[in-house]
């Protein structure tokens, strides 16, 4: 990203409550870009998103839905947010020099806990995608390592033993959008494609050392590399698929475990850990995909309702036309 580019983006958060984090995403990324009638899309960890929202009601109170201004304030947006929501509050359709922008607020830790463990995977399955950061004083970056290496193992779970470098990265784009409700009537069907076209270089980037490292462990190899087209071949055994396995969160794996069933047994440190039992790789993929499928499904759901509360009937009625609008041409 540009200097100029990123002064220009970092400029709105002066007008706001000092973050912690800050990242923006979208079609503002993609290298050849000069559409600035496109809405600036950004994600905001903050430590108390209640006291962030009360400063910011004093400074930009035309941001938040009128209702929740008049009957709670910051406390009724942050209970909505936690309790409807997956503890993110959007305001979309704030107006700023001549732009449209939407912003998400989200407590620093629960962002760390869905990174970490895709307890919600809703801000973890965009941090998949290429973001770029313009404030990260608790090094996000760092931790999101974790991340995109489940995220691999994840894609690499579900693809065949041949693939294109292309085709893994639109199954990581398209983890987070497995079960999402919004594919089904609002979302652009060619979503993942477009995103993976227009930011190629960046998922390179992003991905470059974990495949690396895949390719160090023999789980992949590189067999031929034509730009996007790079062909891929990856080790299908069962020993594989464990290790796989073995990178994904926590809370997946014992979702997992439930399901396919769990082998204890006590590590070095003394702690007693689950191995989950894998008969078959196939049978590994679809219990994963199913598990995912449901996450991103109640997440999505929540998300939708909490937003339709937080913007305000007029705002997320004009949101979700113009969600549809591009979803049904995308299908015409």
């Amino acid at each position: 990203m540009e200097t100029t580019q990123r002064e220009e983006l970092s400029s709105f958060l002066s007008v706001l409550p000092p973050v912690d984090f800050c990242c923006v995403y979208g079609s503002t990324l993609h290298p050849n870009n000069q559409d600035k009638s496109k809405m600036v899309d950004y994600i905001l960890g903050v430590s108390d998103p209640m006291k962030w929202h009360s400063l910011n009601l004093k400074m930009n109170s035309d941001h938040y839905a009128s209702w929740m201004v008049h009957l709670g304030g910051a406390r009724l947006i942050t209970n909505v947010a936690d309790k409807v929501g997956v503890g993110v509050h959007f305001n979309p359709f704030v107006n700023w020099n001549d732009r449209k922008l939407k912003y998400g607020v989200v407590r620093m830790h629960d962002l760390v806990q869905d990174i970490l463990d895709w307890n919600r995977f809703y801000l973890s399955g965009r941090l998949q995608k290429p973001v770029h950061m313009l404030v990260d004083n608790l090094d996000i970056e760092d931790v999101n390592s974790v991340n995109k290496r489940a995220a691999i193992s994840a894609a690499l779970l579900l693809l065949p033993s041949k693939f294109t470098e292309e085709d893994l990265y639109a199954k990581i784009c398209s983890l987070s959008y497995m079960g999402d409700l919004r594919m089904f009537f609002a979302e652009d069907t060619n979503k993942v494609n477009k995103i993976v076209k227009g930011q190629f270089d960046i998922f390179q980037s992003m991905y470059k050392p974990f495949l690396e490292e895949c390719e160090t462990k023999n789980l992949l190899r590189f067999s031929s590399a034509e730009a996007s087209h790079t062909k891929l071949v990856q080790d299908s055994s069962l020993s594989a698929t464990r290790s796989l396995v073995s990178y994904l969160p926590a809370s997946v794996r014992s979702l997992m475990g439930k399901s396919l069933g769990e082998k204890k047994f006590v590590s070095e440190t003394g702690r007693v850990m689950g191995e989950v039992c894998i008969g078959s790789r196939e049978e590994a993929a679809k219990c994963m995909g199913n598990v995912m499928k449901r996450r991103v499904m109640v997440s999505s759901a929540r998300q939708a309702v909490s937003g339709f509360l937080a913007a305000g009937a007029i705002n997320a009625t004009m949101y979700l036309s113009q969600k549809m609008r591009k979803a049904w041409n995308s299908r015409a």
